[in-house]
């Protein structure tokens, strides 16, 4: 059995040679062999924790399509049962793994989308309705009795 670190350094071998192609076939081949070489060395961690279900709703379609695209990026696969909302997701991801990696830049990706589409906004009812939207101006009734 090969240890964590002759595995470790084959592995930095191998991503110096991605670095290095010439050509495609030989970034491709190279990324294989990566990706064989980070699956045994998570095999080897001792990470013995099980794949989960994770499901998650989401407020809205912006909020999904960034949890989907993050998601991809860490290599776990988003998917949906038939009938459930356009804004829930499920993964079948490691928790652990899951949470340290894929749900803290999801919730930084997604804090700074509200940030961005807040500015948006402001800028078009500003510029576009000469109006600034404030909703602590909107003036407060009772509520007609009985």
């Amino acid at each position: 059995m090969v240890d964590d670190d002759e595995l470790t350094a084959k592995l930095a071998k191998i991503e110096a040679l991605f670095r290095g192609a010439a050509g495609p076939g030989e970034r491709v081949a190279a990324a294989a062999a990566m990706d064989r070489l980070r699956g045994r060395l998570a095999a080897s961690d001792g990470n013995s924790e099980p794949e989960v279900e994770l499901k998650f709703s989401l407020p809205d379609m912006w909020s999904v399509r960034l949890f989907i695209a993050v998601c991809r990026k860490h290599a776990v696969r988003p998917y949906r049962y038939a009938r459930q909302r356009r804004t829930t997701v499920m993964v079948r991801a490691r928790e652990r793994d899951f949470d340290r990696e894929v749900w803290p830049e999801f919730n930084m990706l997604h804090t700074e989308l509200e940030i961005y589409f807040g500015d948006v906004t402001d800028h078009l009812i500003t510029r576009a309705m000469r109006s600034d939207g404030d909703d602590n101006a909107i003036e407060l009734r009772r509520l007609p009795a009985g």
